[in-house]
């Protein structure tokens, strides 16, 4: 009998050790894993995730994907400055591989969950699968019911909302007697609404239009910062030579005085010489057909180069020439234009040689207007 008490005492010592060495892990039954949960059927798979505050999630809480139940929490330890989850999920659940996780409330009242989605301010990349782990930056947490309800509280007791009955009787007070107006003014503002609506596209248009220059303004940009650099140097040198500049100025308004009472002095003048030059003018314009031939001909005096074809045959020449020795002829071809123009011509008049002659070369309009000397035609009945 001594020895069975002795059997029981052993047995209650190891058992109580047991419990004793099991103590540090032991959190009650969420320690252990409960069934029904999801997570663990066939092709389940564990992920991690780091998590910045996981509240009161025990292990065993749901883990959701779109408001449906997909898995569990199996783990939650310390990892430096935050929470690393151990998560099991179903075998069909799909999510890239920079999916975000979230810690949110079930209900008002409810437990909490970690909800898995895909990433919405990037694109979704690779599988989420077994091993995986979601980085602190892609982790999150919802507002739990008591900070909804402080910010509430904080709205009504520190908001503006206690202020609504002052400003409601501010206006009424504001508007009283004044109704017809503030109908007016309501009419006319639906008037202008109804005007800048029928305006959309345009203003839609002027606005794209001046997107489009902001856009050339930016292309341009180098050449803005390079012109806003380059004018302050421009500008202290314009100040530098300020009185340069306004003694330039000066003696400008000096030359434009002394240039104006010029021309008011020579006006009667220069108009004259103008009118003198324009019978100058018109002459030489007369005298362009002559003197565009004499210059075909003065480079191969003395054989025209119209005739260089109908005397040169070959190897021998033809020659033609009648020589005018009258003085007449030699009058109008070496001294027209000069101070002895016609004055041989009048002394052959007086000889008789060309007397019933007409028209007398020196009686065309005077002396200098008989004609170009080279290509005048020549008369028999003006003597050998």
């Amino acid at each position: 009998m001594m020895r069975g008490k002795l059997f029981r005492g052993v047995a209650v010592a190891v058992v109580s050790a047991g419990v004793l060495s099991g103590c540090s892990e032991w959190q009650g039954l969420n320690s252990l894993p409960l069934p029904g949960v999801e997570g663990t059927g066939p092709g389940a798979f564990i992920i991690e995730a780091q998590m910045p505050d996981v509240d009161n999630i025990e292990p065993n809480s749901r883990v959701r994907v779109g408001d449906v139940n997909v898995g569990h929490v199996r783990k939650i330890v310390r990892q430096g400055w935050h929470a690393l989850v151990t998560m099991e999920l179903n075998g069909d659940v799909e999510l890239p591989a920079n999916a975000t996780a979230t810690l949110g409330q079930t209900s008002l009242l409810g437990s909490l969950h970690i909800e898995l989605a895909p990433p919405t301010d990037e694109t979704p990349e690779g599988t989420l699968k077994d091993g995986s782990l979601i980085p602190l930056s892609s982790s999150g947490k919802y507002p739990s019911t008591e900070q909804a309800l402080a910010s509430v509280a904080l709205l009504l007791n520190g908001g503006g909302i206690g202020e609504i009955q002052d400003i409601t009787e501010a206006l009424s007070t504001a508007f009283t007697g004044r109704e017809d107006d503030l109908r007016s003014l309501i009419e006319q503002l639906d008037i202008a609404i109804g005007h800048l609506d029928d305006q959309k596209q345009d203003i839609i248009a002027a606005s794209e239009s001046l997107n489009n220059l902001i856009g050339q303004f930016a292309e341009q940009k180098p050449v803005v910062d390079r012109a806003l650099q380059t004018i302050p140097d421009a500008l202290s040198v314009l100040r530098d030579q300020r009185s340069n500049l306004a003694e330039a100025l000066a003696q400008l308004g000096k030359f434009s005085a002394l240039a104006a009472d010029s021309v008011n002095q020579t006006k009667e003048a220069l108009v004259q010489e103008l009118k003198d030059l324009s019978v100058v003018l018109q002459e030489l314009a007369n005298a362009g057909p002559a003197l565009t031939r004499a210059l075909s001909f003065l480079p191969t005096f003395p054989f025209p180069k119209e005739t260089l074809t109908n005397w040169m045959r070959g190897d021998y020449a033809n020659l033609t020439l009648i020589l005018d020795l009258t003085l007449s002829r030699i009058d109008s071809g070496f001294f027209t234009g000069s101070r002895w123009e016609c004055d041989l011509t009048w002394l052959e008049l007086q000889w008789g040689r060309t007397i019933g002659q007409f028209p007398n070369p020196c009686n065309a309009g005077g002396p200098g207007t008989a004609g170009n000397p080279l290509i005048a035609p020549y008369r028999w009945d003006q003597g050998p």
